[in-house]
């Protein structure tokens, strides 16, 4: 049962959060924007549809996750706490920030807000390094003893 907790939560990371992190990265880049930039409504617009539906379908890497460390009686260790708060910060991040942010950009005029896709590229930053953080966590563990 612990190998398949461990694939669907290894491989719900790669898809899902790798999914929504590289979309809620590359939206900027594609959002309208001002006259004399080319840009590509239709990408923004896939990108947007995937930021939302690979976020949704990313709630089975937490699920797996905490399914996985209370099998293996971990659940107090540090950093799966840890984890957690970040898992929990980057899913409000991209709830309350970078979805509507990216909706509103796809909204408004043709001729949008470039200081809205800078900060709209430095909130994808933000998600994407906590993400970074939480990889970083699960591989060196800190405080598990497992290398001792």
């Amino acid at each position: 049962m612990e190998h398949v907790l461990l694939s669907v939560h290894v491989l719900g990371a790669i898809v899902f959060v790798g999914g929504s992190a590289v979309a809620t990265s590359l939206f900027p880049r594609y959002a309208p924007a001002p006259a004399g930039e080319e840009r590509s409504r239709s990408v923004a617009v896939a990108l947007h549809r995937i930021t939302r539906g690979y976020a949704a379908f990313g709630l089975v890497v937490p699920l797996a996750g905490m399914i996985l460390a209370g099998v293996q009686g971990r659940m107090g260790e540090i950093w799966i706490i840890v984890s957690m708060v970040l898992t929990a910060v980057a899913a409000l991040l991209l709830i309350t920030q970078i979805y509507p942010r990216q909706r509103d950009a796809l909204a408004g005029p043709a001729g949008g807000d470039p200081a809205g896709l800078r900060r709209l590229s430095m909130l994808a930053g933000l998600y994407n390094l906590t993400w970074a953080i939480v990889v970083i966590l699960m591989i060196v563990r800190p405080g598990s003893g497992a290398g001792e």
